[in-house]
């Protein structure tokens, strides 16, 4: 799939993408006075939880898209949002564009837990439970509590997942576009994304818990963004 680039017909900043920066960075400004000044934890309330958890708000699938821990985290995402969303709203249009955005930004979220609960969580929990088993009245409320801790320690913000969606849905529109690696090293964006799959697959498998960054919601990112695409050209000849 090589689907041509002609600039000229392209809105340097589509709708989508023009509000979408906007209430980021919106959102974020507003996520630091109410926490400075009120005390109210957005990145809690918005964050995405595991969905057993008891934190776990029906919102939060979509909201955890607007919420950034940093402004280099909110700075980073933006940029590469609008370099390469802005082609893809102006290719498919703002309707298909933002389907796909929330889309995958949702699909990368639930992969990241299914995979972070299978691995991490699970084999916990079932410690927990059998000896919840065998406890008496006091070790039982202290394993509720372990066990509800557990289930509510992970939250993800953030619209990296969807982001990296986007950018693999570049690349596999335009596969043979050349960007430049380290601003001057012509690389053509197929090339790019394969190295960007293993580097995320690499970091997922370190399971370094210490770096804070959700690499398996990244990779589902890249996952639904490139079956949507297909999903969208799938009667392309």
């Amino acid at each position: 799939m090589n689907t041509p680039i002609s600039p000229g017909r392209f809105e340097f900043l589509p709708p989508v993408v023009k509000n979408m920066v906007i209430i980021n960075g919106l959102v974020f400004l507003g996520t630091y006075v109410f926490q400075t000044s009120f005390g109210i934890d957005f990145i809690e309330m918005l964050g995405m939880h595991l969905p057993a958890s008891e934190a776990y708000g029906f919102w939060q699938p979509v909201t955890h898209l607007f919420m950034h821990g940093s402004l280099e985290h909110l700075i980073f995402n933006m940029f590469s949002f609008w370099m390469f969303g802005s082609i893809l709203e102006n290719v498919w249009g703002s309707n298909r564009f933002l389907s796909f955005y929330v889309m995958a930004g949702i699909g990368a979220a639930f992969l990241h837990y299914l995979i972070v609960f299978l691995v991490d969580i699970r084999p916990v929990l079932l410690t927990i439970e059998n000896q919840m088993a065998s406890a008496d009245a006091l070790g039982l409320v202290a394993l509720e509590q372990q066990k509800a801790a557990l289930l509510s320690a992970p939250n993800i913000i953030g619209a990296s997942g969807a982001v990296a969606a986007i950018w693999i849905a570049f690349a596999t529109l335009f596969p043979n576009s050349y960007l430049y690696l380290f601003f001057f090293i012509p690389v053509k964006a197929k090339y790019l994304a394969g190295i960007y799959v293993i580097i995320e697959l690499w970091a997922a498998l370190q399971a370094n818990p210490n770096d804070n960054i959700a690499h398996y919601a990244h990779l589902g990112g890249m996952l639904f963004g490139f079956i949507m695409v297909r999903w969208f050209y799938r009667n392309e000849a």
